[in-house]
């Protein structure tokens, strides 16, 4: 049995690269400039202090004078220290400013991706790409990479400087060097990949998290609350093993610089006091060398964290690109192939349309059913490994039309099809083979947002979005008025709301709407795609919730702004649609009888059964 949290395959993605990462970086390219003129400056700061060390030395052992040589020195160790204040502000700025800009790419490329792709990814695992995988871009930043551009300079005029005093002691220092940088090379690779798995990890127990809080209720009500506590902890439990293995792998690295140090120091102390010994160098002249040999390590050290750093962010950034090269819905477009437009006097028509999902069993849900993944218009699912579950067929050939004006029902049992029906109208879907028109246009062909500012789309379970009554009506409204929105809500039987709150139009809902009843949500939502007076109106089930007496309120009010529009309804009680102008039965995907209700009870036997079920025959 697949788990609850099964996570869906997906390809590798794009492989990101240092330069990618780079690119990253410097976006804010003068903020950038300035950090790295600010990092050479020390760096000609830090190397110039050991000269005037020999020199102090060198005074003390003559009997000369030291007052300037000692100002000299303490001037250049307070303009270090200040260039290295002003440089650590810039660069926390500027990684808090690159994952802002992250941040803001993925989530405009998160909510402009083609539903499709909400089909087969958890938004536990969006949010985590959002948050903590864009956190580790600031930690490439603040945690040395930059700093070592001007560390690479105080290495450089270290070792040159050494090399000038004393060949053999620079000589004994770079082979205990070399074997700490080959020890960190061969661990950054296994670090980069341990990390991407860390924060696959991480996107799971978040994931884990929000299907947990989002379904509290049920989960309270089930008497599952231990069980699943105990899932999202197994979830936890990964994520901390593999923040672990790289703590282990880090735990190499981190102290490589200190012991290249303490081992470095201890030769170069040993042979050098031996060569002060015999008088083949001076005293000041150890220690200037010595001096240098901290300005060369403390660079070395850094870069060592920087590789680190840049490791555990390449494999967050692999991540990141995998969503930003994902085509949005605008892009997706591109490889659309349109029908001719018809002059009709039809608002919508559906012209031997079929469609078909794509079923994987690694995307299954909480029930264990597996999710659809729409097809794309190569036959492929998109997203989805071509070795799962035989594809799903939602409808087949289906044709029908609506007239402008007019109102036609969609009926039939529960899985013949009726929502991926409204859903193919907005657009969420484009369908596998046919048409759908638009006012004879076909829909692929008009943009998206002026196909759906046509379209008033109320879902089945219409979500309502945690905030105020005024903004949930302003969603697709933003500039109505207050007198607007209490128009419409007395027109959906929803006045007591705004009278039960002093806040009226203010009053809170509540996470998903929770401090309202069901029904009072799906009132609101009809209020919602009402207040908007699109010429179109799609309700599915737009009366489940509703008992008898708001049910024939709700009608009045459906009556009252259907007139001069055109509606397409999706019921299971066929007393709410008795009356409409068409109506369409649908069966397994497939048109099995379309006329009034009249005409449906005589030629169509499963209209004809729903309507005994019902007692309206």
């Amino acid at each position: 049995m697949s788990s609850p949290f099964a996570r869906p395959k997906k390809t590798d993605g794009p492989r990101a690269s240092f330069g990618r990462l780079l690119s990253y970086l410097f976006e804010n390219k003068p903020a950038m400039v300035v950090i790295i003129v600010l990092s050479i400056l020390g760096a000609g700061a830090s190397l110039a202090q050991p000269l005037l060390v020999n020199q102090v030395v060198t005074a003390v052992q003559h009997g000369n004078t030291l007052s300037m040589l000692v100002w000299a020195l303490v001037a250049l160790v307070l303009v270090s220290g200040v260039l290295n204040g002003v440089q650590h502000f810039l660069l926390q700025r500027a990684g808090e400013g690159v994952v802002l800009s992250t941040r803001r790419k993925l989530i405009a490329r998160i909510l402009n991706l083609p539903i499709s792709e909400f089909d087969t990814r958890r938004t536990g695992d969006l949010v985590s790409r959002v948050g903590s995988d864009t956190t580790l871009l600031r930690a490439v930043l603040t945690q040395g990479l930059i700093e070592s551009i001007g560390g690479a300079l105080t290495f450089i005029g270290a070792v040159i400087a050494m090399a000038i005093i004393d060949p053999l002691l620079l000589g004994i220092t770079v082979v205990i060097v070399l074997i700490a940088i080959v020890v960190v090379g061969g661990l950054s690779r296994r670090i980069r990949i341990a990390s991407k798995k860390a924060q696959e990890k991480v996107g799971d127990l978040t994931a884990a998290v929000e299907r947990g809080i989002g379904a509290v209720r049920t989960i309270r009500a089930a008497g599952a609350t231990e069980r699943e506590v105990a899932e999202v902890d197994s979830h936890a439990t990964e994520a901390y093993q593999r923040g672990l293995d790289i703590a282990k792998m880090s735990a190499f690295v981190v102290p490589v610089a200190s012991i290249v140090m303490q081992v470095a120091f201890i030769a170069v102390l040993g042979v050098g006091g031996a060569q002060v010994a015999a008088g083949t160098i001076t005293i000041a002249t150890l220690i200037t060398f010595i001096l240098l040999l901290f300005m060369m390590i403390m660079p070395l050290g850094q870069a060592m964290g920087a590789v680190v750093a840049v490791a555990q962010a390449l494999g967050a950034l692999g991540r990141i690109e995998e969503i930003l090269h994902l085509p949005t819905e605008a892009q997706d477009d591109a490889a659309v192939r349109t029908a001719a437009a018809i002059e009709t006097d039809d608002a919508i028509t559906f012209e031997h349309v079929s469609f078909r999902y794509r079923g994987t069993a690694d995307a299954s849900g909480p029930d264990g059913a597996a999710a659809s993944v729409p097809a794309d218009r190569t036959g492929g699912a998109a997203g989805v490994d071509e070795t799962a579950d035989p594809e799903q067929t939602v409808l087949h050939d289906v044709t029908f039309r609506v007239p402008r004006g007019s109102r036609v029902a969609l009926v039939g049992p529960s899985g013949a099809g009726k929502s991926t029906t409204l859903a193919l109208i907005e657009r969420f879907y484009d369908p596998t083979d046919g048409v759908i028109r638009l006012g004879g246009v076909d829909v692929r062909g008009l943009d998206r947002d002026e196909l759906r500012a046509q379209i008033g789309y109320v879902e089945q379970d219409a979500p309502v979005l945690a905030g105020t009554i005024h903004a949930n009506l302003l969603l697709g409204s933003p500039d109505a008025t207050e007198d607007d929105c209490v128009r419409v809500l007395e027109a959906v039987n929803l006045g007591e709301v705004l009278h039960r709150d002093p806040r009226g139009l203010d009053a809170q809902v509540g996470e998903d709407g929770v401090m309202l009843s069901g029904g009072e949500r799906q009132r609101l939502a009809i209020a919602r795609a009402l207040l908007a007076a699109p010429p179109i109106l799609l309700l599915d089930e737009s009366t489940s919730s509703l008992d008898g007496v708001n049910e024939q309120k709700m009608r009045l009010a459906i009556d009252a702004v259907a007139e001069d529009r055109t509606l397409l309804v999706i019921a299971h009680r066929l007393s709410t649609v008795v009356d409409s102008d068409v109506i369409v039965v649908l069966e397994h995907g497939r048109v099995v009888g379309v006329g009034t209700h009249s005409e449906l009870v005589e030629s169509t036997p499963l209209y004809r059964d729903l309507a005994k079920h019902q007692l309206l025959v």
